[in-house]
């Protein structure tokens, strides 16, 4: 299996939120720097995870983007979910016999197994392996 280098990026972007103090906003240009990137490219992963409801976007001066939602509550899998979409990793060909939708459900339960594992973990249990966040910002 294999996600999208924004789901990489995303993960690292919530990361950072997470790690932060409660309330703290952080602009698009220091989190791009943090991570490599073009601020643009950034600013559509944002986007997306604006749309998921777990950072919300700030006007003003100070502006930038800060953590929505109780950092206790974020999963890996909401992330993903907000980058990557909901539909399954693994299709059989329409075109296929029995033996097709056979091999789909067993791709389908080691899914839901993954799933099942990535809701279950949470970003803040990496907090304390993120080191000094007070230069974040």
């Amino acid at each position: 299996m294999k996600y999208s280098q924004a789901t990489n990026y995303a993960l690292h972007t919530m990361l950072y939120f997470v790690a932060l103090p409660v309330g703290t906003t952080i602009g698009v240009q220091r989190l791009a720097e943090l991570q490599r990137l073009s601020p643009t490219y950034l600013s559509k992963i944002l986007t997306r995870l604006v749309k998921a409801g777990m950072i919300e976007s700030t006007p003003g001066i100070n502006g930038g983007y800060r953590l929505r939602r109780n950092k206790a509550d974020l999963s890996f899998l909401e992330v993903i979910h907000a980058i990557e979409g909901t539909a399954s990793l693994f299709h059989c060909a329409d075109e296929l016999d029995h033996r097709g939708c056979l091999i789909q459900q067993v791709m389908t339960q080691a899914e839901q197994q993954m799933e099942d594992y990535l809701k279950e973990c949470k970003l803040v249990e990496l907090v304390g392996q993120v080191g000094d966040v007070t230069s974040l910002v």
